[in-house]
């Protein structure tokens, strides 16, 4: 039934895509092919919306005879016997390049070959429009070009750089049409492939990569000899042109206008080898040169070059035994037209053909290093250019210049040592016993911090200040901060004096200190150059350390209270090895075991800081904001009240107390933390005790149906008249299976009767009323899925006490009752069912007119001819 209802649609849309016309086309004029080569015939069809591949087959005529079957993309039984062996071998083979093209690949080209090509489309089409098939001519020549080297076996040149060489190969054919050759010379170097010249088909040259430049001048020509020969003529060889070339022929012919290559082939011609050139550059080793003198170096060239060749010599400088490291300066140059190019104090002298000399005069300090000698020799090309042919760089030379250091002696003294924490330090680095000191000497100081260790662990010394050679005074990371501040003073009282003073010590400060000055000696370009490091001894500043002690007593002053009355307890502070201490204060509250909500759970309730600020911690209710007072009644004495006290209030209460130093002024240090004796708050009474236990009459309903929970308090012990008692009562769910998930809030009604509901994701709605003295009702109007559950209530009596004020007592929780929400499945599935069966009605009528539209105004034209059984196509005429 599915089949014949769909029957009308596939037949509208498959008269659709049969309607469009198609166009099938191949290369136009006539293909040229040499016996031995490959043809390839491509084939496509255009304007043509049809299946996802078109289907070819293709056929072949010989000059004067009827077209034979050669290949199909179709059926396997489509070529003739005559080719089925060719296709087998894979000599015959079709390429599918795209779903409406294909490609005719016929390898190994013979002279049975030539003749006409048909590219045809299988049609099943009820009206024709365009062109189904094509047909193209392809004409195979014998092989008539012949290329070879210049000798056999190709020879191998060995060359020097910057000598000529040429390389010969000969093309020639002998064929019947007007053809073209082309030919390009290519270098082997390893894997990589480089075209050196070539001469296209139309009479031009064209220049490989890198050849541009070479061409142009001259360098690089491409000649004929005679009239099949062709001459590579290089005038001078680079080391570049080492490799294997080859020389590479195509032959061309022009037809209707289109160039077509029918053949290419290639010979190896001759492997050059391009010797290097020998160059080496020697200087001395060591050399040593009192400072104030002339510093004499000479550089000797060696090399196996006799011709015309020009050398470049250039000396350069460098602290370091690596002349390619960053750094490294030229002082003289002599380039190849025989000019010195040199810096000031530097001169270069040329000797001999093969000797060069550095002169420096006056060395000093700075002239210490390595000097290298830098040769290049250049070979002049064509139309008056060079080239480099060999570079060469000596060994390092190394220069040492001797001088007459200052000597001198460096002493370290504490003349201000602290004794306690925030007491000042002061230290005074000398330079005494000074001698060979001159005028162009400077002394400069450099502080030093290292932390003291009893083990034999390494400690690494911290900077906290360096003075360059301009006196100009930088900060380590230790001091930057605290120099800025004004904490840490740097000063030079005297030429041979360093000063380093803490405004406030610390007890991280404490260590050893020690000094390093430095001689700094002036260059001739009035830069100065540091010479020598002094270290002084090392000075301890350390003073002992006592534990810092704090003590704090809790008392109550009125031991026996009822609830209602006020709480009052005081604390007293007592500190030892805290210098000038200030307290902070912090008021806990550990409720007792029997406390469901919180066990053994400590709280803040209010606190008083260093600055006597007040700030309330966890003290969050709101009918009681102004209940608790934390004041100071003595420096080191502390009052706490609670006013109105409740039954909830019970536990142990105690004070937490911070003891602060001062730091820097304003900033504050803690120095030591302590925690009061426990003062418990325990009301003895005989009152009621209460209880709460949910019930539901509908534990199970259907979806949109109303869930009713009742919350039930029960009283034991004393009767209570019911104006003396309140409730705050809360509705909780947890909306799983377990209990394994948070419970969520649903509504609550406090005492004074304000009913607060929570806001939910979905349709159902919450109200909760008290409807009577000891029961409050919860009802979900309007159940969805998400209301499933465990659902519970949650109870804060309060008692109104014989003195008229409210106590709160402890909160109780009920025990869970699951609800289940069903779902009405005859009511969920009857509109679906409906609308689905309307939908596949207006589907199958549309369906059934497209189709009949299509078959009468579409087809333009009827096919009469009969078609090819063999296609095993199905027959329109059925349908």
């Amino acid at each position: 039934m599915g089949r014949l209802a769909s029957r009308p649609l596939l037949l509208a849309l498959l008269s659709l895509a049969l309607c469009r016309g198609r166009v099938v086309r191949v290369p136009t004029g006539t293909l040229v092919r040499v016996v031995g080569t490959e043809l390839v015939i491509p084939c496509n069809v255009s304007d043509y919306d049809g299946p996802s591949e078109q289907n070819f087959d293709w056929s072949f005529s010989s000059l004067g005879s009827s077209f034979v079957e050669l290949a199909s993309t179709w059926e396997v039984g489509f070529p003739a016997q005559l080719y089925q062996e060719r296709l087998q071998r894979g000599e015959i083979l079709l390429r599918r390049t795209a779903n409406d093209a294909v490609e005719l690949h016929i390898k190994n080209v013979q002279p049975s070959d030539q003749g006409h090509y048909k590219c045809s489309t299988p049609s099943t089409d009820a009206t024709v429009q365009g062109n189904y098939e094509d047909t193209v001519q392809v004409k195979v020549l014998a092989d008539s070009l012949h290329v070879g080297p210049s000798a056999r076996p190709p020879p191998s040149l060995s060359l020097r750089e910057g000598e000529p060489f040429e390389l010969r190969c000969t093309a020639a054919s002998a064929s019947p049409l007007h053809t073209h050759l082309a030919l390009l010379w290519e270098v082997h170097r390893g894997p990589a492939r480089r075209s050196v010249l070539a001469l296209t088909h139309e009479g031009r040259f064209h220049p490989g990569l890198g050849y541009e430049q070479r061409y142009h001048s001259g360098d690089v020509r491409l000649d004929t000899v005679g009239s099949d020969a062709y001459r590579l003529s290089v005038s001078r060889a680079l080391s570049a042109d080492q490799g294997s070339y080859r020389c590479i022929v195509s032959e061309w012919i022009a037809e209707q206008g289109n160039w077509q290559e029918i053949q290419e082939k290639a010979v190896e011609v001759a492997t050059v080898v391009i010797q290097p050139t020998v160059l080496r550059a020697a200087v001395p080793k060591n050399v040593s040169v009192a400072e104030g003198k002339e510093l004499d170096l000479t550089c000797n060239i060696t090399t196996d070059r006799a011709d015309d060749i020009r050398p470049e010599v250039m000396w350069s400088f460098s602290r370091m035994p690596d002349s390619t490291l960053p750094g490294s300066r030229v002082l003289a140059r002599l380039d190849r037209d025989s000019l010195v190019h040199s810096s000031p104090h530097v001169a270069l002298s040329h000797v001999d053909a093969r000797s060069y000399h550095l002169l420096v005069w006056d060395v000093s300090k700075e002239n210490s290093g390595y000097y290298f000698c830098h040769v290049s020799l250049w070979a002049p090309g064509h139309n008056r250019s060079w080239h480099k042919v060999a570079e060469a760089v000596s060994s390092p030379a190394g220069v040492g210049v001797t001088w007459l250091e200052p000597d001198y002696q460096v002493y370290l003294n504490a003349s201000k040592v602290p004794g306690f924490a925030d007491d000042p330090t002061e230290l005074a680095c000398q330079v005494v016993d000074t001698k060979n000191g001159e005028a162009n000497v400077r002394f400069t100081v450099s502080w030093y911090y290292r932390m003291n260790r009893r083990s034999d662990n390494v400690v690494t010394s911290e900077l906290l200040a360096v003075m360059d050679g301009d006196w100009t005074l930088k900060y380590g990371e230790r001091s930057k901060q605290r120099a800025q501040d004004g904490d840490f003073i740097f000063s030079k009282e005297h030429t041979d004096t360093f000063n380093f003073r803490i405004q406030r010590t610390t007890e991280e400060d404490r260590g050893n200190y020690y000094c390093v000055v430095s001689a700094w000696t002036k260059q001739r370009n009035n830069s100065w150059v540091k010479s020598k490091d002094v270290f002084s001894k090392p000075v301890n500043i350390f003073w002992a350390l006592e534990d810092s002690v704090l003590v704090v007593k809790a008392r109550q002053p009125k031991p026996f209270f009822a609830a209602g009355n006020t709480f009052e307890m005081t604390c007293k502070v007592s500190s030892k090895n805290i210098k000038s201490p200030r307290y902070s204060v912090l008021i806990t509250a550990e409720k007792p075991v029997g406390d469901l909500s919180s066990p053994n759970e400590t709280k803040y309730i209010i606190s008083l800081d260093q600055d006597s600020v007040v700030k309330l911690e966890n003290w969050t209710d709101a009918s009681r904001v102004d209940g608790v007072v934390l004041e100071k009644v003595q420096e080191d004495e502390f009052r706490y009240r609670m006013y109105q006290t409740q039954v909830s209030d019970a536990g142990l209460y105690r004070c937490m107390v911070t003891a602060w130093s001062p730091v820097r002024g304003s900033l504050w240090r803690e120095a030591a933390t302590s925690l009061s004796n426990p003062i418990e708050i325990d009301f003895q009474t005989s009152g009621p005790i209460f209880n709460a236990s949910v019930h539901s009459d509908t534990p199970s309903v259907i979806r949109g149906d109303l869930i009713k929970l009742f919350c039930i308090i029960t009283v034991e012990g004393a009767a209570l008249d019911p104006d003396d008692m309140a409730f705050d009562v809360s509705w909780f769910a947890v909306h799983s299976f377990g209990l394994d998930k948070a419970p969520v809030l649903l509504s609550s009604l406090d005492r004074k009767g304000i009913v607060t509901t929570s806001r939910r994701d979905w349709k159902s709605d919450l109200s909760l009323e008290r409807v009577s003295v000891l029961e409050f009702l919860l009802q979900v109007h309007g159940s969805e899925d998400q209301d499933f559950g465990n659902y519970y209530c949650s109870v804060t009596p309060w008692v109104k006490s014989p003195t008229g004020s409210w106590q709160k007592e402890a909160e109780i929780h009920s025990k869970p009752v699951f609800i289940t929400v069903k779902m009405d499945v005859l009511n969920a599935f009857k509109y679906p069912l409906l609308i689905g069966v309307g939908l596949s009605t207006v589907i199958g009528l549309l369906s059934c007119l497209i189709g009949y539209c299509s078959s009468h105004w579409c087809c333009k034209k009827e096919v009469q001819e009969t078609r090819r059984e063999r296609r095993r196509l199905m027959s329109m005429e059925m349908d």
